[in-house]
């Protein structure tokens, strides 16, 4: 964030947050409502795609950070990306973010953001490794396919972290979450 002051995608309660919600307004972020297949005239991917095409012919527009796969893990593995930040056909530069720790994760993985933040706030310091990769340009196929764009990508981010591949997406991991918090109805 530092580095570039880039904008995102964020569940559109990430906007209603006080601090980050004002600070993530001023960086022009794009809010999403998850359960909504439209969450304005747009769309999400119609949004994405219009800043990225931004992005790509004006060096002077903020750039856009994406995260693929629509959500957080342990760091271990890498889930299936999701096909908006592909849609535009414009180059990219891959990064990988890693969270060291000893007691907490900082990585979002399997609580309610307020605890999250209260055990963040509670380690003395928290780290972040960003490994940038070098810029990927797409091939001719994989601009006709966005779904080849999105894999390649996942595959070489996968080779460089040395992460395991995984076919689980954000529908299992809310599965799980809803387990982990009793939430399931059993039969």
């Amino acid at each position: 964030m530092s580095a570039s002051s880039p904008s995102f995608v964020a569940k559109n309660s990430v906007s209603k947050l006080p601090l980050i919600g004002l600070i993530s307004k001023c960086l022009g972020c794009i809010f999403v409502q998850r359960e909504s297949k439209c969450s304005d005239s747009k769309g999400v991917s119609g949004a994405v795609t219009e800043r990225l095409h931004e992005v790509s012919q004006d060096e002077n527009s903020p750039m856009i950070l994406l995260f693929p796969e629509g959500t957080t893990t342990n760091g271990d593995y890498l889930l299936p990306f999701k096909t908006g930040a592909f849609l535009a056909r414009a180059p990219l530069q891959p990064v990988i973010l890693r969270y060291p720790y000893r007691r907490f994760s900082p990585a979002w993985d399997s609580m309610d953001g307020a605890r999250h933040v209260f055990l963040l706030l509670c380690q003395f310091a928290n780290y972040i490794e960003v490994v940038r990769l070098p810029v990927y340009y797409p091939s001719e196929q994989e601009k006709q396919d966005p779904r080849v764009y999105a894999n390649n990508v996942r595959k070489l981010l996968a080779t460089e972290g040395n992460l395991v591949l995984s076919n689980l997406g954000l529908a299992e991991k809310r599965v799980y979450h809803a387990a982990l918090n009793g939430l399931l109805c059993q039969s």
